[in-house]
């Protein structure tokens, strides 16, 4: 069995946001740039199921679309326990052009089970697992909090309204998972750094694919008003505030 997770390769997490270029590029001066976190605790649970011998896992590869800048982010999953990594070199402009580009791959490189964060932590899109499903015509179930392989099947738990839900699925199968799906991300030790450095990364040339999209501007969210204190005897204007100012009753 073969598993294939999905990187995306964001700013951290508590990046100040900037733009240039009338707010049509981000700004990436003294950006850190991390694995989307969502994709990195998929590629922990990866691993604890490869730790497991029963679960006869051969291979775990990590995939991601962008340019060379991309390869310490590549790296670093690499050194948390991945065999090894493919970057198909191109820029990500969109989600339709980033899951097109990762089926063609696929489709002459088959893998059992790929996991797809639910989302990225810039774009926030959720869009790449489902249109990866749909380019490969293979099942797929989001909200996915957990995977287990029993008997050579994988046991899926999504979460649902009320409770969770327990999917047994075919293969090839697209996961596209959330917090959840491993307690905590794994962090490289170093002797993983040590053997990240002569793992494969293998750079492909990108297909012919056009994206859907494009980002015209971007515009920065209006400042938080002014904190209004209020008698606690003065429940009239509260209410007032709340029906007139606020809009929440």
């Amino acid at each position: 069995m073969k598993i294939l997770v999905c990187l995306s390769n964001v700013p951290d997490t508590t990046t100040k946001a900037k733009f240039v270029n009338d707010n049509k590029v981000f700004d990436t001066t003294g950006v850190q740039w991390i694995i989307n976190p969502w994709d990195e605790l998929a590629l922990t649970r990866a691993i604890e199921l490869k730790s497991d011998a029963a679960n006869a896992i051969e291979n775990i590869t990590v995939i991601t679309v962008g340019k060379n800048n991309v390869e310490p982010t590549i790296r670093k999953a690499l050194a948390i326990g991945a065999d090894n990594a493919v970057r198909i070199d191109a820029e990500p402009s969109d989600a339709y052009f980033v899951a097109a580009q990762i089926a063609e791959y696929i489709k002459s490189n088959p893998f059992d089970v790929i996991f797809s964060g639910i989302e990225s932590a810039d774009h926030n899109g959720s869009a790449v697992g489902g249109m990866l499903a749909e380019f490969l015509n293979i099942p797929s179930v989001s909200a996915v909090s957990g995977v287990s392989i029993v008997s050579g099947q994988v046991k899926i738990t999504r979460d649902i309204d009320g409770g969770n839900e327990e999917v047994t699925s075919e293969l090839p199968v697209v996961a596209i998972v959330q917090k959840g799906i491993a307690k905590e991300p794994m962090i490289a030790a170093m002797r993983g750094i040590m053997m990240a450095r002569n793992k494969p990364l293998n750079v492909i040339t990108p297909a012919e694919v056009e994206a859907l999209t494009e980002i015209v501007n971007f515009e920065m969210p209006k400042p938080k008003p002014a904190c209004k204190m209020i008698d606690p005897e003065n429940v009239k204007e509260l209410v007032n505030l709340l029906q007139n100012e606020a809009k929440v009753l």
